[in-house]
């Protein structure tokens, strides 16, 4: 994406606040999506998939942490309950180079549960305190928690201000609040993305009570529009699952939510942009498959998506391939139709 001109930023960007980011999702945000998404937005914050602190102890560090430069501005997402581990977790991202360290206290899955993080944590303020004051403590980047508004019978607004204020008195500035409670028995994780009611009022009204913190709004927020509205009672907020299913929504985020002039690269261009990148990691051995299957809801909503997502879902597995796929599949594009909104590179 070329910058043909940096408006000064909103004061908020410059202190590190981002006002747009894209969620922490499992088998979603891994390396190869982040950096797909920085050819529609440079300025998003982006977050890994949470990574438990025992696998960054004891596993393949380069595979569960490496990132690309350009992926950056990146928050590390780690899940765990044990400050000692979780802080000796914080210095070796700050080492690696992340902007920031997010503590897991949203994941409702019973499995994260049986680790005692996630969403249960919710029901130990102190503890939580403890983990976030371990990590501080131990690196100069921040470290936030993303939580819920509440989980089971302890959804009470009362709960959730008495849950901010312990983890906020250690020094914890951010929190993103996914508008949802959690129901931890009887609920699968995909369900208790949709089946709580939102509480919006309930972030906003933390943000007013809290006014010295930074509070990010999260669930069921689908467009830029909605952003700006969220924008008006919060400091932040961040899209999940519609990020993943229309990624390019986030092609004009950077002039209308952090106020840069930029060049919008078409959905064609960002394509054509990742053919580099495709081939650098297929020469080291990646499946194609790998990076192109986050790249399947470009063309989301235009003419020739089905022709898009059909050729490289057929032909991302073969052995051997690389970016000449992805410039067959948007060939198909442009046979299944005339895509009037893209500016079709003419050399």
């Amino acid at each position: 994406m070329t910058c043909l001109h940096s408006a000064t930023l909103p004061e908020s960007v410059t202190h590190g606040v981002y006002p747009l980011s894209i969620a922490p999702m499992m088998d979603r945000t891994d390396r190869h999506f982040r950096y797909f998404m920085r050819q529609i937005t440079r300025r998003t914050l982006l977050y890994t998939e949470m990574v438990t602190s025992a696998a960054i102890l004891h596993g393949d560090r380069q595979h569960l942490l490496g990132f690309s430069p350009e992926e950056k501005p990146l928050v590390l997402q780690v899940g765990g309950d044990n400050p000692e581990e979780l802080a000796k977790c914080a210095r070796i991202a700050e080492d690696i180079g992340y902007d920031e360290i997010n503590l897991n206290v949203g994941c409702p899955s019973s499995r994260v549960q049986d680790g005692n993080f996630g969403a249960c944590l919710m029901a130990q303020p102190q503890r939580v305190a403890d983990c976030v004051a371990a990590m501080l403590n131990a690196v100069h980047i921040p470290v936030s928690v993303k939580h819920r508004i509440g989980i089971d019978d302890r959804d009470r607004y009362e709960d959730m201000t008495n849950f901010v204020q312990i983890v906020s008195q250690v020094g914890c500035r951010r929190f993103t609040v996914h508008a949802r409670k959690a129901w931890l028995q009887g609920l699968s994780p995909k369900e208790n993305r949709d089946i709580p009611p939102l509480r919006y009022q309930d972030v906003y009204r933390l943000k007013q009570e809290f006014p010295h913190l930074l509070i990010e709004i999260n669930g069921g927020i689908i467009n830029l529009n909605q952003v700006q509205q969220h924008l008006q009672s919060v400091d932040a907020v961040m899209i999940g699952r519609a990020a993943y299913d229309h990624p390019y929504l986030f092609a004009t985020a950077d002039s209308e939510i952090y106020g840069e002039t930029m060049q919008t690269l078409s959905r064609y261009e960002v394509a054509e942009a990742m053919f580099s990148y495709i081939d650098s990691w297929v020469t080291k051995g990646l499946k194609l498959n790998k990076i192109t299957r986050h790249m399947l809801q470009l063309f989301a909503g235009q003419p020739g998506s089905r022709a898009w997502k059909r050729h490289l879902t057929e032909n991302s597995c073969r052995l051997g391939a690389g970016s000449g796929v992805v410039r067959q599949a948007l060939m198909q594009v442009l046979e299944s139709s005339a895509i009037s909104n893209i500016n079709i590179p003419t050399s």
